[in-house]
């Protein structure tokens, strides 16, 4: 009994961790820093764009690997739903600065689905940092600038590769 609240308690957690990284902003600013000043994309999209790509890359990294996992469902839910309570409050304060109703979790919905959708268009990538990051151009409205493309491609790659690491150190992976 014991060890069943306590796995309950450690999947809790794994979802707080995980949103807390999401939404987390080093990242982004490291990205944005090392963006040559040669990118043809306005860098306050770029911004914005990478924060989307975050917390959907932390999302679809709890189903890709947790994939034949029983706490899979569990830990996403606990995400999704962090995710959701913050793009409430978000959508709250954004609407009220600019005067109109912005509802930000269905950008990140929508946002989801357009790198799912390019994903399964070219099934055959090497990976999927090889889509992900000309889709991320694309969003940001340039998808020739190679500079915003691999900026894409790197936030996807570290993280992925951030919350592999990190449901392997719970043992969840």
């Amino acid at each position: 009994m014991e060890d069943s609240k306590s796995q309950k308690k450690s999947i809790e957690q794994a979802g707080e961790d995980l949103f807390t990284f999401a939404v987390d902003r080093e990242d982004v600013k490291t990205l944005l820093a090392a963006l040559p000043k040669e990118a043809g994309v306005e860098r306050g999209s770029i911004e914005y764009e990478l924060g989307i790509l975050r917390i959907i890359c932390v999302g679809w990294s709890i189903s890709y690997f947790l994939e034949l996992s029983p706490q899979k469902n569990r830990l996403a839910e606990i995400y999704w739903k962090a995710v959701q309570e913050f793009s409430q409050n978000l959508s709250r304060t954004a609407g009220l600065m600019v005067g109109k109703d912005i509802d930000y979790f269905q950008i990140l919905r929508d946002r989801l689905n357009r790198y799912v959708e390019a994903m399964r268009r070219k099934p055959h990538a090497a990976e999927p940092a090889v889509v992900i990051g000309p889709e991320f151009a694309r969003a940001c409205g340039n998808v020739n600038d190679v500079y915003t493309v691999m900026t894409g491609a790197k936030m996807f790659i570290a993280t992925v590769g951030s919350v592999r690491e990190y449901l392997q150190a719970i043992r969840l992976k």
